[in-house]
């Protein structure tokens, strides 16, 4: 992928909204990369013009927030904490959850750090039985940003992630693979909402589910109404927690 290719979802003089696409890491970490998110960033904006205001985890795809201006990153993350402020994350589970609920569940926020408190509400959107068992599609609002929350919440109320390495079942991952096609980790941002603290506006960010995703989905017979979140998520957000 080059610079000219990121999709960009909002550009103003304070910040950038991206559609980062599955399987693309957001920065240099322990793997080696060729090429990750802020390099193309930096690349179209300059190096003083890409301040992360969330992570997003490789495998994780949809709206990610970036502030122009390092001085300005404070202001959007209350901005994100605030009353007006949500964001959004569709999932494909093992199994079929409550129709809500809240996970109240401590998780550290960095590798072997302590356990901090962890707060994700979530609402069943729909399901569907595929072999080798049911899967479903869930909306998830983390309410807190710690390192995987969602993917971590959703494994400690036994529904992991499809597709995740880390915290699912490689055995049905690997089933729905090739069944399905689903080779990815089945998680995406489709929208962020909160109000400009600059402008004013009241920004609804939204990032379509992506081909790869929306495909495999399609197979297990989801449709586009099965996987669509309204705006009434049960509370505010922080800007993290993929």
């Amino acid at each position: 992928m080059i610079a000219e290719d990121l999709p960009i979802l909002h550009e103003d003089p304070w910040l950038v909204a991206v559609d980062k696409p599955s399987g693309l890491a957001v920065h240099r970490g322990w793997a080696h990369d060729d090429v990750v998110l802020t390099d193309l960033l930096e690349e179209r904006y300059g190096r003083d013009g890409v301040h992360l205001l969330g992570r997003l985890d490789r495998g994780t795809s949809g709206v990610l927030l970036v502030a122009r201006n390092g001085g300005d990153v404070e202001s959007f993350r209350e901005a994100l904490r605030a009353g007006e402020g949500e964001r959004c994350y569709v999932a494909l589970v093992r199994g079929v959850p409550p129709d809500s609920g809240l996970v109240d569940y401590p998780i550290p926020n960095e590798p072997g750090g302590p356990r901090v408190e962890a707060l994700t509400s979530f609402r069943l959107l729909a399901s569907r039985p595929t072999e080798p068992r049911t899967v479903s599609l869930v909306a998830a609002f983390p309410q807190t940003g710690r390192l995987h929350q969602v993917r971590r919440h959703l494994r400690h109320i036994t529904h992991p992630l499809i597709g995740d390495a880390n915290y699912g079942r490689p055995d049905l991952n690997r089933a729905l693979r090739a069944a399905y096609g689903l080779a990815r980790l089945a998680l995406h941002c489709p929208q962020v909402r909160f109000r400009h603290p600059f402008s004013g506006e009241l920004l609804e960010l939204a990032a379509p589910l992506p081909d790869d995703l929306a495909g495999p989905l399609a197979k297990m017979g989801f449709e586009p109404k099965d996987w669509a979140v309204g705006s009434d998520s049960p509370g505010a957000i922080h800007g993290e927690g993929a």
